[in-house]
C-alpha cells in the first residue's frame, strides 16, 4: 500500500475513551491498545491510530500532525484551532446526551448569580472559553487555568470554577451549586483542511457514516412478528417506527398472514410487546441492532 493511502486518526484518551473504542467496536473496527503504547492497533489497514488528549486534538489536527480525530466542539473552540468538524457525535463518558460546561460557586456562598462574579476569580481547565463567555455577559473577573482537581478549588483558591459536567453530581457532591451555563458540547470528528480531500475525505467520510450509524443504533433494537391480516390495523395503530414498518406477505397455508417488522426504542419494548400479543401479533421476536443508516 502506499504511504499517502494511510489515514492518521488520533482517538481521545482519557474519559472518551473507553465509549469511543467501543462505539467503533460496534461501528465495525476493532482497536486494541496495548500497555504503555500511544499507538493502538485498529484492523484496518488504512488507518493509523495515536491516543491523544481531547483538550489537544484539535491542535494537532490543525497542525497536520493527524489527518483527524474525536474530540468534544469544546475543545475545539477553547484551543481556537482552524479545523473542519464533519460530523457531531452525540456520547459522552457515561451517556448519550451533550455535556455542559457550568458555573459553579460553594452552597453557601453569596455569590447567586453571573452578575456576582465581578472582580471575583474563577478556577477552570477552559480559560478561553470562560473568557468568552464572561465578555459576552459583560463580566470583568479572574480567568485562572486550573491543572486538576478542580471542585476543590472553592472556596479558598478560587470564588467559582467553570467545569465540565454530564449531571451535576460531582458537584453536588463536592457541595457546590451550579449557577450559570457557559456551553452545551456534544463529541466532533475533525478533519484538517488539507487532509480533507480526495482519497482521505472518502476515508474519513466512510467512517463518519458508520460511527453516526452506530451511535443511532443506540438504545434501540429490531422488532418482528406475525401478524393475521385482519388484526394488521389495530397492530400498526400501536407500532412506533423511525418510518413506516415493512409488511411482507407469508407463504404457503399462512397466507391470511404477514410479517411485520419495525424499529423501536429499546425502553418501549417492555410495554409494548404485552399489548402487540394482546392485539393478535404472534412469533414476536425483539433483536439488537448494531447500525442503523438512514
Amino acid at each position: 500500500m502506499k504511504k499517502e493511502n494511510k489515514l492518521k486518526l488520533g482517538i481521545p484518551k482519557g474519559s472518551l475513551q473507553e465509549s469511543t473504542l467501543n462505539m467503533f467496536k460496534k461501528a465495525g473496527f476493532t482497536i486494541r491498545i496495548k500497555e504503555r503504547s500511544y499507538y493502538p492497533d485498529i484492523d484496518d489497514d488504512e488507518i493509523d491510530c495515536m491516543l491523544i488528549r481531547a483538550q489537544e486534538m484539535a491542535r494537532y489536527v490543525e497542525e497536520g500532525v493527524i489527518d483527524c480525530g474525536i474530540t468534544g466542539h469544546d475543545w475545539v473552540l477553547e484551543s481556537r484551532a482552524n479545523i473542519l468538524e464533519v460530523k457531531e457525535l452525540i456520547y459522552a463518558k457515561s451517556g448519550m446526551k451533550p455535556v455542559r460546561w457550568v458555573v459553579a460557586v460553594p452552597a453557601n456562598s453569596k455569590i447567586r448569580s453571573i452578575k456576582d462574579l465581578a472582580g471575583k476569580k474563577i478556577a477552570t481547565e477552559a480559560v478561553n472559553l470562560t473568557a468568552d463567555y464572561l465578555k459576552k455577559n459583560n463580566i470583568r473577573a479572574k480567568v485562572e487555568f486550573s491543572w486538576g482537581n478542580t471542585e476543590a478549588k472553592p472556596p479558598r483558591l478560587a470564588d467559582a470554577i467553570v467545569e465540565l459536567t454530564e449531571s451535576g453530581s460531582t458537584l453536588a457532591a463536592n457541595n457546590l451549586k451550579i449557577i450559570g451555563t457557559v456551553l452545551e458540547s456534544t463529541t466532533r470528528i475533525i478533519a484538517n483542511k488539507k487532509s480533507y480531500a480526495g482519497w482521505k475525505k472518502n476515508k474519513i467520510d466512510q467512517i463518519a457514516l458508520l460511527l453516526k450509524a452506530a451511535l443511532d443504533a443506540e438504545n434501540k433494537v429490531g422488532i418482528k412478528m406475525n401478524v393475521e391480516k385482519k388484526n394488521l390495523k389495530k397492530v400498526l395503530e400501536i407500532l412506533p417506527a423511525m418510518k413506516n414498518p415493512t409488511i411482507s406477505s407469508l407463504a404457503g397455508k399462512e397466507s391470511d398472514w404477514v410479517a411485520v417488522e419495525s424499529m423501536i426504542d429499546e425502553d418501549k419494548v417492555r410495554i409494548l410487546i404485552p399489548k402487540l400479543k394482546e392485539r393478535g401479533a404472534a412469533a414476536i421476536i425483539e433483536y439488537p441492532l448494531n447500525k442503523v443508516v438512514e
